[in-house]
C-alpha cells in the first residue's frame, strides 16, 4: 500500500522524507517534486529498482532513465569527463531544467538498461528534491507517469497513474511549469564518432525548460544547427 506525504506541512515533510529515504534502500519506488514536472524515482544503484521502475512505468530497458544528482561533484563522479562547454552549461543552468548527456565512468558498477555507454545526469531546482538528493545520493528518475501518458504535474496525477508500483508519494502542489527538462548530447565532446568529418558538437535531443537560444547564447557555434524541414523529412542528422 502507498503512502502520500504533503511536503507543504512539516511534518508531514519530515515523515515523508524519512519514509522515501527508506522506500529507496529497500530497493522500492517513490514519486517526488521537481521544478518541471513529478519525478519516479529509483536508488541508481541497485539494478532490481531501475528494472522496477522501467516496469512501473510501461518501458524497455532500450529507454534508461536520466539520473538526479544534488549538485556537481556527483556530476563529475558519474561521467568519465566534463569538458570545458559543459562545465560552462553547468554553471549557468544548474540547478534547473537541463539534462546532459555524456559518456558515464566506466568505472561505476550500476544497470540503468542499455545506455550505449552513456548517462543523462540533470540537477534539479526544487528544494524538497535536493534535500532528498543529498540523503540517497544519485537516483534514476524518469518522470512520473505511464509510457504514452502527458506527464504528471501532481502527485494525485501520478498516484492515478503508477498507484501501488510506487511505495511512496511525496507531494510538492503543482508543478510550476509542467515543462520537461530540456535534454541535450554532449558526447562528441569526450568521444567523436569515427564518422563525424566536422568538430564536435553539443545536439538538443528533446526542446523544453531551457530553450535553443539560451543555449546558443553559452554554447555558440558548439551547438548543432536546427535541422530544416526538408532535412528532417529525409532523416539526414
Amino acid at each position: 500500500m502507498s503512502s502520500l506525504f504533503d511536503c507543504g506541512d512539516e511534518a508531514q515533510l519530515l515523515a515523508g522524507m524519512r519514509h522515501a529515504r527508506q522506500a529507496i534502500a529497500r530497493g522500492e519506488l517513490i514519486v517526488m517534486p521537481t521544478d518541471t514536472v513529478y519525478g519516479i524515482a529509483a536508488d541508481a544503484f541497485t539494478p532490481a529498482a531501475v528494472q522496477r521502475l522501467l516496469d512501473a512505468k510501461g518501458r524497455g530497458r532500450d529507454q534508461p532513465p536520466p539520473v538526479l544528482v544534488s549538485g556537481q561533484s556527483a556530476l563529475a563522479a558519474l561521467v568519465e569527463e566534463v569538458p570545458e562547454p559543459v562545465q560552462r552549461l553547468v554553471d549557468e543552468l544548474w540547478p534547473g531544467g537541463l539534462t546532459i548527456v555524456l559518456p558515464a565512468q566506466p568505472s561505476l558498477s550500476w544497470d540503468l538498461g542499455d545506455t550505449l555507454g552513456t548517462v543523462a545526469v540533470r540537477m534539479p531546482d526544487q528544494r524538497v528534491a535536493l534535500e532528498l538528493l543529498a540523503e540517497t545520493g544519485p537516483l534514476a528518475v524518469s518522470s512520473a507517469n505511464l509510457t504514452g501518458k502527458s506527464a504528471a504535474v501532481s502527485a494525485e496525477q501520478a498516484r492515478a497513474m503508477l498507484g501501488d508500483s510506487v511505495s511512496v508519494y511525496l507531494d510538492g502542489g503543482t508543478s510550476e511549469t509542467g515543462i520537461p527538462s530540456t535534454i541535450i548530447d554532449a558526447t562528441t565532446l569526450v568521444h567523436r564518432r569515427a564518422d563525424d568529418a566536422g568538430e564536435p558538437r553539443v545536439r538538443i535531443l528533446r526542446e523544453g525548460a531551457v530553450t535553443r537560444r539560451r543555449l546558443e547564447s553559452i554554447l555558440g557555434e558548439l551547438l548543432e544547427p536546427r535541422l530544416s524541414s526538408a532535412d528532417a523529412a529525409d532523416g539526414t542528422a
